[in-house]
C-alpha cells in the first residue's frame, strides 16, 4: 500500500514587509499569485484533497481564491510562529491512519519558485530512507539573514542555527535552511507538542522539531538543492519583481524552445499559464496573460495586450490591439489600436481595424470593419462590410440592446444603428444614415435628411458682418 502524502502550506502571515493592506501571499508572479504557484507545485506528490492550506490574513481571500481547486484549509487565528501553524493541522491530520503509515511535506506559501521535480525527490528521499524527516538545504554566496545548517559526520543535520543566534564559525557555514521539510508523521505529531516559544519574540519555532528529533534519538537528513533560486522567499516588492522576473524568463524560454519566435524576449510579458503554437511569432513589449491559447503561425503585434483569450492559427494581432475573453477564428485580422471584449467572437478571415471596438458581439467570418467603429451587442453575420464611424447604439440608459446585421450586407459610413434593430441579408444602409426600424432583406435604408444647398449664403453672411 502506497505510503499517503499530505502537504502543509503555511500561509497565514500578511506580510509587513510588503508594505501592503493585502496578505503577502495574494501578491502576484509570473501571471499567479504566490500561494496558487506552490499548490500547482504540490500537485507532484500529493491530490487537491491532500493539501490543506493554513490561513490567518485575510482568510476569506485565499479561501475564495483557491478553493477551485479542491485543496482544505485551516485557519490559524493567532499568528505564533512556524510550529504554530503547523499545530493548528495537528486535529485534521493526525488521524491514525495517517500517523501509521504517512508522510507531512511542510511548504510556505511565499516560496513560488520550488520545482514540482524538487518536490518529488524530496520525497522520495524521505521514503526510501530511514530518518525521521528530511529537510532542503542549498549553499549561498551571502547567507546573511538566514539560519545556518550544522550537519553531523554522516551529513546528518544536528541543529538549525539562527542568524543572531551563530557564533562567528556558524556564521561563515553557506548551507542555509529553506524551512521545506518531509516529515514521517507519527514522529511529527508525537514531538511536535515538545516545542516550547522560549525565545525573545515568544513563538512556536518549526526549527526547534531538529534538535527535539535528535534528542528523542531519531535523525533528520539534508537534501541539497543546487539551484538556490528555487528557494526564493519573498518578503518585499523588490523580491516579488525578482521573482517576477524570474518566471517571465523561464517562460519565454519554454516556448522559444517548443518553436515560438518572440523578438527581443527581455521586453514581453507572458504569464506561466499562456499556450503559444509553433512558429508564432510574438514582437517586442507585448503582453500576454491570464489563460490565453494562441496558435500556430500566428503574430502577436508590438505592444498588445491580450488576456484570457483563444486564438485559432494563422491570426494576426497589429501593433497597439487589446483583446479580452475573446475568442478569434483562423485566419482573422485584428488591429492595429482595435479592441476586443467581453466575449467578442472573431470568424475567421475577418477584418478588424484600427480603432475599432467590439464588445459581446460576434462577428462573421469574412466580414470586415476596418475602420473607427463601436459595435457593441450586436451580431455581424459573414462578409458584411462595416463602414467607417458606425456604431451601435446598444443602450438605451438603461438596458442594453441587440443589433443583428445579416451576412453580405453594406453598412455605410457614419451610420448610427438604433438598437433593438435587424438588418436583413444582403441590404444596403446608406452614409450617414441613422436607422430605427427594421430594413428587409436586398432592401435599401436610408435615414438621412434631405441636402439642401443655398447658393450666396456665405457672401451674405460676410457682408451681414461687415
Amino acid at each position: 500500500m502506497k505510503s499517503q502524502i499530505n502537504v502543509v502550506v503555511l500561509a497565514a502571515g500578511l506580510g509587513t514587509r510588503m508594505k501592503s493592506k493585502r496578505a503577502k501571499v495574494l501578491h502576484r508572479a509570473g501571471g499567479l499569485s504566490l500561494i496558487e504557484h506552490v499548490v500547482a507545485a504540490s500537485s507532484a506528490i500529493a491530490p487537491a484533497d491532500h493539501v490543506t492550506v493554513v490561513v490567518g490574513h485575510q482568510a476569506d481571500q485565499v479561501r475564495a481564491l483557491l478553493a477551485p481547486s479542491g485543496v482544505r484549509f485551516v485557519e490559524q487565528r493567532e499568528q505564533k510562529g512556524t510550529g504554530h501553524a503547523l499545530l493548528a493541522c495537528r486535529e485534521s491530520l493526525a488521524e491514525p491512519s495517517l500517523v501509521k503509515s504517512g508522510f507531512v511535506v511542510v511548504l510556505y506559501g511565499d516560496c513560488p519558485l520550488l520545482a514540482p521535480e524538487t518536490l518529488a525527490e524530496l520525497v522520495r528521499r524521505q521514503t526510501s530512507g530511514k530518518a525521521a524527516a528530511t529537510l532542503i538545504t542549498t549553499r549561498l554566496d551571502d547567507p546573511t539573514g538566514y539560519g545556518r545548517i550544522i550537519l553531523g559526520e554522516h551529513g546528518e543535520v544536528r541543529a538549525i542555527v539562527e542568524q543572531k543566534a551563530a557564533t562567528r564559525e556558524q556564521l561563515a557555514i553557506p548551507i542555509i535552511n529553506s524551512g521545506i521539510y518531509c516529515f514521517q508523521a507519527d514522529l511529527l505529531w508525537r514531538h511536535l507538542l515538545e516545542i516550547r516559544p522560549d525565545n525573545p519574540a515568544h513563538e512556536y519555532y518549526l526549527t526547534d522539531i531538529v534538535e527535539i528529533l535528535n534528542r528523542a534519538g531519531h535523525s533528520v537528513a539534508a537534501m541539497e538543492v543546487e539551484n538556490p533560486t528555487e528557494l526564493l522567499g519573498i518578503n518585499t516588492r523588490v523580491e516579488l519583481a525578482e521573482v517576477d522576473r524570474i518566471f517571465r524568463e523561464r517562460k519565454v524560454r519554454e516556448l522559444m524552445l517548443a518553436g515560438v519566435t518572440i523578438e527581443k524576449p527581455e521586453t514581453v510579458t507572458i504569464d506561466a499559464g499562456v499556450r503559444i503554437g509553433a512558429d508564432s511569432i510574438v514582437e517586442p513589449f507585448a503582453q500576454i496573460l491570464g489563460d490565453t491559447t494562441i496558435g500556430e503561425e500566428s503574430r502577436i503585434g508590438a505592444c498588445a495586450i491580450l488576456r484570457d483569450s483563444t486564438l485559432a492559427a494563422k491570426v494576426e494581432i497589429a501593433p497597439f490591439t487589446h483583446i479580452v475573453d475573446s475568442k478569434i477564428e483562423t485566419g482573422a485580422h485584428i488591429g492595429p489600436y482595435a479592441r476586443l471584449r467581453g466575449g467578442a467572437r472573431i470568424g475567421s478571415n475577418a477584418r478588424i481595424g484600427n480603432f475599432v471596438e467590439l464588445k459581446n458581439t460576434r462577428f462573421g467570418a469574412g466580414a470586415k470593419a476596418n475602420h473607427l467603429a463601436y459595435l457593441g451587442d450586436a451580431e455581424i453575420g459573414e462578409n458584411t462590410n462595416i463602414g467607417a464611424g458606425t456604431i451601435t447604439c446598444n443602450y438605451d440608459g438603461a438596458n442594453k440592446h441587440p443589433t443583428r446585421i445579416g451576412k453580405d450586407t453594406f453598412v455605410g459610413s457614419n451610420s448610427t444603428l438604433v438598437a433593438p434593430l435587424d438588418i436583413g441579408d444582403a441590404s444596403y444602409i446608406g452614409a450617414g444614415s441613422v436607422i430605427t426600424d427594421p430594413v428587409p432583406a436586398e432592401a435599401l435604408a436610408l435615414g438621412r435628411a434631405r441636402q439642401v444647398i443655398k447658393e450666396g449664403w456665405a457672401a451674405k453672411r460676410k457682408k451681414k458682418k461687415k
